[in-house]
């Protein structure tokens, strides 16, 4: 059931459109991520869910309530929305638990006689905060904090909770370990998330569904394992992981002719293979690279794709090798770390899965 629904949704400063005619559907309870470059149009986007930001046309709708249409701007407060934002945005003069009380609204008196009551106390214990109750927002780690933003935006039970990069402030370590709390406690509180990041893998690894941004457009929206394994472009696949792209021409039978050789392929936004002799882009991730290294002196390598490492990016539980084809064409591959190559090292690559091909880049 769609709990969420953009449609259309134009926005611009001045003369200039940040948001180019957005539709999303989100369904009830998910939570979407939405990625892009810096300046796409990301947070705009949060905004004008929220109402912060009217449109100059298009339509939202928000738990089956039309929002935001011709003649129509339902204002924000009205709006029964969430928002974490990046830093918190915390009342410094209030209590932890007066912060979270606070959302129920009545302003600061309010705000104070709620702050022991049975909602407080319940959100209070679900983010971990239960003894922190009387604590100052100077009193509180980075990722406290962002656990108070989170316990005051649920606190209302609002539609839809919106969290603008609320992890980008964290260090590694405790970004990861939030990240899952927040996804396990809008799953168990049913609510439904729409999440912007730059962190393509935070996207891909809690989220619903992801929504891939730039210049203003949606360019895909699905589950994560079709924007990483389907990309609908090859701006897509270059934005979401690493990519490979190489030149190819299609055989008609399923298969195209590269500098990897002969390999299985299909197009990627339709369905059938590359017609006979179609030249083509081919796409290749990293992973799909297998390597094995080869004895110059006493291997058999006739037949094979042969290769020199040429660069090594190590990051501890893997690495990205850069490679060098004998006939010139530079491709990576992501080893683990147990078959870590050094620069120097010739390899035989292999590769795995059915690649995907788009037409040539003008």
């Amino acid at each position: 059931m769609i709990h969420l629904s953009l449609s259309n949704v134009v926005v611009g400063y001045s003369d200039e459109p940040v948001l180019r005619g957005v539709s999303l559907d989100v369904p009830r309870g998910s939570l979407v991520a939405i990625v892009g470059p810096s300046g796409c149009g990301k947070t705009t986007l949060l905004r004008t869910i929220a109402g912060l930001i009217r449109a100059r046309s298009g339509e939202v709708r928000l738990g089956g309530r039309m929002v935001a249409t011709h003649g129509i701007h339902l204002a924000p407060e009205k709006r029964r929305i969430g928002w974490v934002p990046q830093d918190a945005a915390l009342f410094p003069h209030l209590t932890v638990a007066e912060n979270i009380a606070f959302a129920l609204g009545g302003g600061r008196r309010a705000a104070r006689r709620a702050a022991g009551g049975e909602r407080v106390c319940a959100l209070l214990e679900l983010v971990g905060l239960g003894a922190l109750a009387d604590r100052i927002p100077a009193q509180l780690s980075g990722g406290q904090a962002q656990r108070v933003a989170l316990a005051r935006a649920i606190a209302s039970d609002p539609d839809v909770v919106l969290l603008d990069e609320p992890f980008g402030a964290l260090d590694p370590l405790l970004r990861g370990e939030l990240r899952s709390e927040v996804r396990a406690l809008l799953r168990a509180e049913g609510m439904t998330g729409i999440l912007v990041t730059h962190d393509q893998g935070e996207a891909l690894s809690i989220a619903d569904y992801v929504a891939v941004m730039n210049n203003g457009e949606i360019l895909q929206f699905g589950r994560p394992s079709e924007v990483y394994e389907r990309p609908a472009t090859p701006w897509v696949a270059g934005f979401v992981g690493e990519s490979v792209f190489i030149d190819g021409t299609g055989t008609g039978d399923g298969h195209s002719l590269s500098a990897l050789g002969a390999l299985p392929t299909e197009w990627a936004a339709a369905a059938g293979v590359p017609a006979d002799g179609a030249a083509v882009t081919v796409l290749v991730r990293p992973e799909q690279l297998a390597l094995d290294p080869i004895d110059t002196d006493t291997g058999s390598v006739a037949g094979r794709v042969l290769a020199t490492v040429t660069t090594v990016s190590y990051t501890g539980h893997d690495a990205l090798l850069g490679l060098r084809l004998d006939e010139g064409t530079v491709v990576q591959s992501r080893v683990a770390a147990a078959g870590l190559l050094p620069i120097g090292a010739r390899v035989a690559v292999t590769v795995h899965g059915r690649l995907l091909a788009y037409p040539p880049t003008p």
